[in-house]
C-alpha cells in the first residue's frame, strides 16, 4: 500500500513531553521528591532544545504530545515547539491515567488541557494521545464531540483507520502506536520500579527490524519518544542513526500525525465497522 507522497512507509517522530507529570500522575506524593521530579525537570531543561536542534538538522516534522499543566509550566519550551513549527497534540492535563468510572474527570482532563494548550499554542489540538497508554469509550467520543482530527492511544494495527464508537458510528482517524517502538520500556529507570536499561544497539536493532517489516508490508512506523529518555546525550545519537537508516531508502515519507491523519481521512476506504469492531463489555 502506498502512503504519502507514493511512499511505502510513513515514518511519525512523536515526543510525549510529560516533564514532571510522568511522575506525580500516579503518585501525588513525588511532588515532594525533586529527586524523582529531575528526570522529567531534565526532559524541559535539557531534552526539548537538544530535541528541537536535531529536527532542525535534519529538517523533519515531529508532532509533541504535551499535557495542559506542562504547557503552562514550561511554557517556553512549548511555544518554541509550536515557533519550530512542529505538532502540538492533546496529552492529559496532568497525564492522568484514564480511569473509564469516572467520565466527568475524563471530561474535565480533556476541557483543561485543550483550554491550556489553546492558550499557550494559541490553536486547538488536532490529536489526542492518551497518557500511559490507557484510555475509554467515553474519551473516543469526547474527541469525536470535541472536533479532533484524530487519535493516537490504540495498539491494534500498523497502519491507520477510521475509529469505531461504541453506538457503531464513526469515530475520529486512528494512529497506532506500539510498545516496542516506545523508548521508555528501554531506558527509563526509578527506583520504586527498578528495569535494565539497554544499549543503543539493542533498541536500534528492534526499530530498524519493525521498520523494515512495515516497510514491506506498507504502513506507518509511529516511534513514540519522551525528551526526558531520548533527550540524553547517547540516546539522541541513537535518534540520528535511526533517521539516518531511514533516509537510507528511497520510499520513505515524513510528516507530523495530522499530515498523515489528513492524508488518510483525504483517501480511506468506506467506514466499515466490522473492520475495527469495538469490544463492548459482555452483558
Amino acid at each position: 500500500m502506498k502512503w504519502m507522497n507514493d511512499s511505502r512507509v510513513s515514518v511519525l517522530l512523536t515526543f510525549d513531553f510529560d516533564a514532571e507529570t510522568l511522575w506525580i500522575a500516579r503518585d501525588a506524593a513525588n511532588w515532594e521528591r525533586p529527586g524523582t521530579l529531575s528526570q522529567g525537570t531534565y526532559g524541559a531543561k535539557v531534552g526539548v532544545p537538544k530535541i528541537l536542534e536535531l529536527l532542525k538538522e535534519e529538517q523533519l516534522p515531529a508532532t509533541f504530545f504535551v499535557p495542559g499543566w506542562t504547557a503552562e509550566f514550561h511554557r517556553a519550551q512549548t511555544e518554541a515547539i509550536a515557533e519550530a513549527g512542529h505538532e502540538i497534540g492533546h496529552h492529559g492535563y496532568l497525564h492522568e491515567w484514564v480511569d473509564p468510572s469516572r467520565p466527568e474527570l475524563e471530561l474535565e482532563a480533556l476541557e483543561k488541557g485543550i483550554d491550556a494548550l489553546q492558550r499557550i499554542v494559541g490553536k486547538r489540538p488536532l490529536g489526542y494521545r492518551s497518557p500511559a497508554g490507557e484510555t475509554s469509550h467515553n474519551v473516543f467520543r469526547l474527541l469525536k464531540e470535541k472536533g479532533f482530527l484524530y487519535d493516537s492511544s490504540m495498539l491494534d494495527d500498523y497502519t491507520p483507520y477510521r475509529s469505531t464508537l461504541l453506538d457503531g458510528a464513526p469515530g475520529v482517524v486512528e494512529l497506532p502506536w506500539h510498545w516496542s517502538l516506545d523508548d521508555a520500556i528501554y531506558c527509563l529507570f526509578h527506583i520504586k520500579s527498578p528495569r535494565a536499561v539497554f544499549t543503543n544497539e539493542h533498541i536500534l536493532q528492534i526499530w530498524k527490524d519493525e521498520f523494515d517489516a512495515i516497510r514491506t508490508w506498507g504502513g506507518v512506523f509511529n516511534l513514540v519518544m519522551h525528551p526526558q529518555v531520548i533527550g540524553r546525550p547517547s540516546r539522541l545519537t541513537l535518534l540520528r542513526e535511526f533517521i539516518a537508516y531511514t533516509r537510507s531508502f528511497g520510499d520513505v515519507s515524513y510528516g507530523t500525525c495530522a499530515d498523515v491523519a489528513r492524508w488518510f481521512s483525504e483517501h480511506e476506504p468506506p467506514f466499515n465497522p466490522a473492520r475495527h469492531a469495538v469490544q463492548a463489555k459482555p452483558a
